[in-house]
C-alpha cells in the first residue's frame, strides 16, 4: 500500500466532497437532527393528561378529590361538564385523554364513611395513556382515602375509581398501532415515490424534453400526482383490509370518509415530493431529504409513540404544522371511535390547507423549471 497514493485519493474526495455543499450540509445536519428530535420528543413518563370531570355532587370532599388529581402533576383538567353525555363529545374529539365522574352522593358518602364510588372513563385509542392514567388515578384515589383516614373521618370503606375504556376496551396497543402506523407510511412513501420517480427523469433529462411539449405546468403537475394518488388510496385500502383482516384492529367508521381524508392528504405529500425532486434534480439528495422532513416528523411529531402532551412546549407548537399529527388522528378516529366530520372538521381543515400548499409548490417549481 502506497501512503502517498492513498492520500491523494482521499484529498480527491475531500474536493468532491466541497463541491456539493448540500450533501456536505446534510451529512452534519442530520445526526444533529435526530439527535434533538428523538432527544426532546422521547419521553415515556406520561405527565399533564387531558382530564374532564363531571362532579355531581360538588361538595367539599369532591372538590378535595380533584384539587388531588390537580396537585399531582400527571393531570390537567381541561374541562368541567355539566351533564353525562358531554363525557362523550370531549372523548369523542379528543378534547380530553381521560373523565372523572364524580356521582351525586359521592360527597354524603365520604362524610358517613360509607363505600364511595367514582369512575373514571379513558380513550383507549392512545392505549399506552389509558394504562398509565388508569394507574395514576387509582394510586391518587387511593391516597385519597389514606389522607380521609388519618384525618380522622369515619371511614369504613374505601374510595373506589370504577375504570372504563372506551374505543379500545381490551387497550390491545395494535388497535392504536395499526391505524396510526397507516398514517405514517403513507406520510413515507407518498413523499418519496415522487421524489424519487421524478428526480430520476431529471437525471436521465426527460424532464428538459417534457418542457419542450406545449403543456401546461397545472397539467404536468395533475398529470404526474394522479398516478400516485391511485396507488396511495390502493395502498391505505389493502393496508386497511390487512389491519381488519388478518389483525383483527376495529373499523367503525365511514370508508367513503377515510377515502377523502386520504385524497387530500395524498395530494399535499406527493406535491412535497414533487417540490423536493424538482428542487434538487438528484435521487440521493431526494431520498435523503424526504426522510428528513417526512420520516422523522411523521415517527416522532406526530403522536404516533410519543404523546404529544409530554413534549416539550416548543415541540408541541412545531406539531401544528406536521401534516401526519392530523392524519394519525383521522385514521384513529375513523378505525377506533367511528367519528365523522363533526369530529373531524378541524383536521379536515387542517389537510384542505396542506393539499393546496403541496400543489401550489409542485406547480410553483414545475413554472420555474419548465418556463
Amino acid at each position: 500500500m502506497n501512503l502517498a497514493r492513498l492520500l491523494a485519493i482521499s484529498r480527491k474526495e475531500v474536493i468532491q466532497l466541497k463541491r456539493d455543499p448540500r450533501s456536505l450540509l446534510l451529512a452534519f445536519a442530520l445526526p444533529m437532527a435526530l439527535l434533538l428530535f428523538f432527544g426532546y420528543a422521547i419521553a415515556y413518563d406520561v405527565k399533564n393528561i387531558s382530564t374532564a370531570v363531571l362532579d355531581q355532587s360538588n361538595t367539599p370532599q369532591s372538590r378535595d378529590l380533584i384539587e388531588s388529581f390537580e396537585r399531582s402533576g400527571y393531570f390537567t383538567i381541561v374541562r368541567y361538564l355539566s351533564h353525562y353525555s358531554d363525557v362523550d363529545r370531549v372523548l369523542g374529539r379528543g378534547i380530553a385523554r381521560t373523565a372523572l365522574v364524580i356521582p351525586p352522593s359521592f360527597g354524603g358518602d365520604v362524610a358517613a364513611g360509607r363505600r364511595a364510588p367514582l369512575q373514571l372513563l379513558l380513550d383507549g385509542s392512545d392505549a399506552n395513556t389509558a394504562t398509565i392514567a388508569k394507574n395514576y388515578a387509582e394510586a391518587i384515589v387511593a391516597r385519597y382515602s389514606v389522607d380521609a383516614l388519618s384525618s380522622g373521618r369515619p371511614i369504613t370503606a374505601p374510595v373506589t375509581a370504577q375504570s372504563r375504556v372506551w374505543y379500545n376496551e381490551t387497550l390491545e396497543s395494535r388497535n392504536m398501532v395499526v391505524p396510526g402506523l397507516i398514517a405514517v407510511i403513507m406520510s413515507i412513501i407518498s413523499a418519496m415515490l415522487t421524489a424519487l420517480t421524478i428526480a430520476r427523469e431529471w437525471e436521465r433529462g426527460t424532464m428538459e424534453q417534457l418542457a419542450a411539449t406545449p403543456v401546461h405546468r397545472i397539467e404536468v403537475t395533475l398529470g404526474k400526482l394522479l398516478p400516485y394518488i391511485g396507488i396511495g388510496l390502493v395502498d391505505v385500502a389493502l393496508a386497511g383490509l390487512a389491519g381488519v383482516i388478518i389483525l383483527g384492529v376495529p373499523f367503525r367508521g365511514s370508508i367513503a370518509l377515510l377515502f377523502a381524508m386520504t385524497f387530500l392528504f395524498l395530494v399535499g405529500a406527493l406535491g412535497l415530493g414533487i417540490f423536493i425532486s424538482a428542487a434538487l434534480k438528484t435521487q440521493v439528495l431526494a431520498t435523503q431529504v424526504s426522510i428528513l422532513v417526512t420520516f422523522l416528523p411523521a415517527l416522532i411529531l406526530s403522536g404516533f409513540i410519543f404523546e404529544i402532551a409530554t413534549m416539550p412546549i416548543v415541540l408541541r407548537a412545531i406539531t401544528h404544522v406536521i401534516p401526519a399529527r392530523y392524519f394519525v388522528t383521522v385514521t384513529r378516529g375513523i378505525f377506533l371511535k367511528g367519528v365523522g366530520t363533526e369530529t373531524l372538521w378541524a383536521e379536515a381543515l387542517a389537510m384542505i390547507i396542506f393539499a393546496s400548499v403541496g400543489l401550489f409548490l409542485a406547480t410553483s417549481i414545475f413554472k420555474k423549471e419548465i418556463a
